[in-house]
């Protein structure tokens, strides 16, 4: 049989298997809290930098072979010309010599080309906004990439009231699926008319003075809207000081696939050069007068690729950053740390004491030796015995 034992509760409390950290090191002072918030502050800032450099994902660019020549290009159109819709007429022709302007036409409005004094600060408001786009782009571009906004104005406002004269202006509008070649969109006097060799315009019975193609661009792009794509057409206008004038706008257009995080899109981006002159045949400047947008195809593609360290390697780095500073932080390893510090200032102070006196002994040595006077030397010969005294 067992016994029954008297268990002292005491006894229990007492016993630990677990070594102690001796109370000399576990002494609250006020230097130890001190390093303690600071370490504390330290860590804190540190996790908010690397969640922060986590979130902010990065930008990839890379050129690649465009092998998607099957596609069709689409092109966005909105151009108000200060000349009546009955006198203008607008085709896409492109390498292949096919008018595309059969298959889908876009839509003429009869307008005003004086705006209202909302719509005049709201192109003016895109054409600054385009400009510094344009200056600023290589600083901003990675923002414009990561935004979501698809667009960073808005549409034209409406009219609030008419002007009391017919309308002097013709606003072309739409959106155009051509084919994925070079090609070339003109706006010119008189209507088309397709012929089996390609296309002419009929403006036999308009003079001169009734040409006008002074013109306000307010969208011209190509494929769908991206936040990182800047038009460099967008609010651009011309005014004509010269009836019979060409407008040519030779554009280079790039293919851009865009791949972030959460979804993958294709567009477009382009270059632009402009170029105008009159038309006086007298003087041998031929041509039709008009505009003229003259796009070609590049036959590389641009790939953006929005990337971010995974999660487990910002876990990695998160821990490793703590750590780190959490173990280097210990009170009395710090103290300790200012010990062998002031240890080897001590013992560099001991060695240039010593370097001090080693060159005061050469210098005194030199200096009585070959620096002392001959007069003085000549003194000592003749000097006066001491007298001395009975």
């Amino acid at each position: 049989m067992l016994r029954r034992r008297n268990v002292n509760i005491k006894t229990v409390k007492e016993l630990d298997a677990f070594p102690k950290v001796p109370e000399p090191y576990v002494d609250k002072t006020a230097v130890g809290g001190t390093f303690s918030i600071f370490t504390i502050l330290t860590i804190a800032y540190l996790i908010i930098a690397e969640t922060s450099y986590y979130l902010d994902s990065r930008l990839q660019f890379k050129f690649e072979p465009d092998t998607d020549i099957d596609a069709k290009l689409k092109i966005n159109i909105d151009i108000t010309v200060a000349m009546p819709c009955g006198r203008i007429g607008a085709d896409v022709l492109d390498s292949t010599n096919q008018n595309m302007i059969r298959h889908e036409s876009l839509e003429q409005e009869d307008t005003w080309w004086e705006l209202t004094q909302e719509q005049r600060s709201h192109f003016e408001a895109l054409k600054h906004m385009n400009s510094y786009l344009r200056e600023e782009y290589h600083a901003i571009h990675e923002l414009l990439w990561k935004s979501n906004q698809v667009t960073l104005h808005s549409e034209m406002p409406k009219r609030t009231h008419q002007p009391s004269y017919a309308p002097n202006a013709c606003r072309i509008h739409g959106s155009l699926n051509v084919n994925k070649v070079a090609g070339n969109f003109h706006i010119t006097a008189g209507k088309s008319l397709s012929i089996p060799m390609g296309h002419i315009h009929i403006s036999a019975f308009m003079t001169a003075r009734d040409y006008n193609f002074t013109h306000r661009i307010n969208k011209f792009s190509f494929g769908g809207p991206s936040p990182g794509i800047v038009y460099p057409l967008e609010g651009d206008e011309k005014i004509a000081d010269n009836n019979m004038i060409l407008y040519q706008y030779f554009v280079e257009v790039v293919p851009t696939d865009i791949q972030t995080l959460l979804s993958n899109s294709k567009t477009y981006q382009y270059s632009v050069k402009d170029h105008q002159r009159p038309i006086d045949h007298q003087k041998g400047s031929h041509g039709s007068p008009g505009i003229f947008f003259k796009y070609d195809m590049s036959a590389l593609k641009v790939k953006v690729t929005q990337q971010r360290d995974t999660v487990c390697q910002f876990l990695v780095k998160l821990c490793a950053t703590v750590g780190g500073i959490f173990v280097t932080s210990g009170k009395y390893r710090f103290i300790r740390m200012i010990y062998i510090l002031l240890k080897i200032l001590s013992c560099i102070n001991e060695f240039t004491g010593l370097v001090k006196n080693i060159v005061q002994s050469f210098w005194f040595i030199v200096c009585c030796k070959f620096l002392t006077p001959k007069e003085s030397k000549d003194d000592q010969k003749h000097a006066i015995p001491p007298i001395q005294t009975i």
